[in-house]
């Protein structure tokens, strides 16, 4: 028995967000709207989104002894998640700089603060949360050696998720454990480097699928997303939207992917069921305070 649908294992931060009418060029200066603070951090997202989705999650993660972290443990809770692997000091808790624009795109600096200082020692050392978790998610917000470490930590029945953000390239070992690897177009092509041709989907989700991981998927935005793994490639359809903010709709989707594979559903079911997750996130503004529970989404 599993105690936990869900472990995910990444970053937390306080995001600072900013409305702008367009996104200044160098050495340009724009007004925007007032400052919002949001939790918020890749790490912190995922585990929000899957809990508000009725998932058992936990997150290990770094915070600094700070307002901020005293935020992000605040809304953790709310939601449900389990912060017994919140590590606390060390550094300042991690900031994002987000500036969102009339369209809903948005452009993010990232100071990763204490989230740089969560180590492979803090992952061996959290060995019996791991053990106790049925899905396990990463992201590349924290430092790649303590992503590698969780990879190594897992347990033999576990199956883990990662969405390599920000790309990277990526050692053999850890792709190797990627169930899926999931990726946007601008992460596919990173990881690809030279491997990378042409522009259609399908050959980057292939490519990628034979540098190693167990399945693949990328996602398209506005036109759904490509599932890739030894059964083929296929094409699951987008929830057509009016977008207000896309910040944290990848780390929605991907949480919801990592808890319906726990419940025993195919890829496909769980990107479908990923795809009506995140294009319910980009309907309100914010990260956490735009995910949507489960009945929100049977509602879409």
């Amino acid at each position: 028995m599993y105690d936990y649908d869900l472990l995910v294992v990444g970053s937390a931060n306080a995001d600072l967000v900013i409305g702008v009418e367009r996104r200044p060029a160098a050495g340009e200066t724009v007004l925007g709207s007032d400052l919002a603070v949001h939790p918020g951090g890749k790490g912190a997202n995922q585990a929000v989104a899957a809990a508000r989705l009725g998932a058992s999650t936990a997150l290990l993660a770094r915070v600094g002894d700070d307002g901020h972290g005293r935020l992000l443990l605040d809304s953790l809770r709310s939601a449900g998640v389990d912060t017994v692997g919140v590590l606390v000091g060390g550094a300042p808790t991690g900031v994002a700089l987000i500036t969102v624009d009339p369209s809903g795109d948005n452009s993010i600096v990232v100071s990763p603060g204490a989230n740089g200082r969560l180590t492979p020692e803090d992952v061996r050392a959290a060995g019996s949360l791991f053990h106790a978790s049925r899905v396990v998610s990463a992201q590349l917000e924290i430092p790649l050696e303590t992503v590698v470490a969780v990879a190594a930590s897992l347990s033999p029945d576990s199956r883990f998720v990662l969405n390599p953000s920000p790309p990277r390239p990526l050692p053999a070992v850890l792709l190797a454990a990627c169930d899926p690897l999931i990726v946007n177009e601008h992460e596919a092509k990173v990881i690809l480097g030279d491997s990378a041709i042409g522009d259609d989907p399908e050959d980057w989700a292939r490519i990628l699928l034979a540098k190693g991981p167990r399945s693949v998927v990328v996602t398209l935005g506005a036109e759904g997303a490509l599932v890739a793994s030894r059964d083929g490639v296929s094409r699951v359809a987008s929830v057509k939207v009016d977008a207000v903010d896309t910040t944290g709709a990848g780390d929605a989707f991907t949480a919801a992917l990592a808890y319906r594979l726990g419940t025993g559903a195919s890829l496909e079911e769980a990107a479908a069921y990923a795809a009506r997750v995140g294009a319910a996130a980009v309907t309100k503004e914010g990260a956490q305070v735009s995910f949507p529970t489960a009945e929100e989404v049977d509602a879409l």
